[in-house]
């Protein structure tokens, strides 16, 4: 399948006067609200070994394979069913860092489907938010573009990545479009790890693909 990558530039910085990009109306409620919020200020398990990238040193990762499943659905892809086949996206996730359990709830009202952070310093992590039935808000084209910074191509899936400059913070998000869903991938990290981790983060943004 073909892959696009539609990076933005220059990094956007909280105090800077550059106007956000527009969101349907009905996208704020769940995964809108994650993107205007990081704009403004700033599922299932299966692991398998990823090789670090240059410049990551003896860093390693596992693989994530993520079903996006609705709420309705949490917790259906247990037991003997193939989480690898069942995935709808996948990224990848440092060795060592833990996963935070997404609650039932959480998904119903906010889409969040995955999460996983640093242990030695909880705000340095990254996650993913979805929606789904995006096409009764607006045609594909029309979301992606309100939502678009500037174009990269690659191959037919559309992917818009965004850098955020927050105060005391750095945000790496990709956004993207598949199967009737929105999805959006987030890398947050304070200053401090973001100036340490940078290629270890532009990795994490990096590695996220749906499937």
């Amino acid at each position: 399948m073909a892959t696009k990558m539609f990076s933005a530039s220059p990094v956007i910085s909280a105090s800077a006067a550059t106007k956000a990009p527009l969101l349907p109306k009905a996208v704020p409620s769940r995964l809108g609200a994650s993107l205007a919020a990081a704009v403004a200020a700033t599922t299932v398990l299966t692991m398998a070994p990823a090789l670090p990238s240059a410049g990551e040193g003896n860093q390693t990762y596992r693989i994530y394979y993520g079903t996006a499943a609705s709420a309705a659905n949490y917790g259906g892809y247990g037991g003997n069913s193939d989480r690898k086949t069942s995935a709808e996206y996948v990224y990848d996730v440092p060795e060592g860092w833990k996963e935070r359990l997404v609650s039932k709830v959480e998904k119903g009202t906010n889409g969040t489907d995955s999460e996983f952070y640093n242990p030695k310093k909880r705000t340095e992590k990254e996650y993913l938010t979805f929606l789904s039935g995006f096409r009764q808000l607006a045609p594909r084209d029309v979301i992606l573009n309100n939502l678009a910074l500037s174009d990269d191509e690659e191959t037919g899936q559309v992917y818009y990545l965004y850098e955020i400059e927050g105060v005391g913070k750095h945000s790496l998000i990709t956004v993207t479009c598949a199967k009737n869903k929105l999805y959006a991938h987030f890398v947050n990290a304070p200053a401090l790890e973001w100036n340490r981790d940078h290629d270890t983060l532009a990795h994490l943004r990096d590695s996220f693909k749906t499937v």
